[in-house]
């Protein structure tokens, strides 16, 4: 194959250029960084993966609160509201080598076990937010319509964590 002077000139511009967008590009993270890797490390680690949860939890509801303008009178309400809304103290993930160990109709009995557990706090939490959603004005039931309509989505829309809309079984704060 011949190549013209000029086809080989406008190959060696384009490979210069190449080569200097590429030294240019900052490098990336070392591999194994950042906040994913973050995440796996955490699930060995359950204080820590507890601790993050109620740092999150609480940041969401400073926020809320802020937005709604809870006054002093519904003080009372937001209490029993936010407690409700606090995983249990004692909620640890279900030990994956356990459940390799029992046998199918154990581990369906201990699944349903658990979801019955899932469901009993969920409840507990609709009925508080139910009466704290009554202790509020008009404007903020509009604006805790909006905020919780939202829960579990990104400002640009995706789900958090990337999940595909898992959002959790601890409800509003999660």
């Amino acid at each position: 194959m011949n190549h013209s002077p000029k086809q080989l000139i406008a190959a060696a511009v384009l490979a210069a250029l190449g080569l200097a967008a590429v030294a240019q590009t900052p490098p990336g993270p070392p591999p194994g960084s950042g906040p994913r890797h973050e995440q796996r490390m955490e699930r060995g680690d359950p204080a820590r993966m507890q601790e993050r949860m109620q740092a999150r939890i609480a940041k969401r509801m400073a926020h809320l609160k802020e937005t709604l303008q809870i006054t002093p009178a519904q003080e009372g309400a937001w209490t029993t509201f936010t407690t409700a809304m606090q995983p249990p103290a004692n909620w640890k993930r279900p030990d994956r080598a356990e459940f390799a160990r029992l046998t199918t109709p154990e581990r369906i009995d201990r699944m349903k076990a658990l979801r019955t557990e899932r469901m009993a706090r969920m409840d507990q939490r609709a009925e508080a937010t139910k009466v704290f959603y009554a202790a509020l004005n008009p404007t903020q039931k509009r604006v805790f319509d909006l905020e919780t309509a939202r829960r579990g989505q990104r400002r640009g829309g995706d789900h958090e964590g990337g999940r595909g809309g898992h959002h959790g079984h601890h409800g509003w704060g999660r």
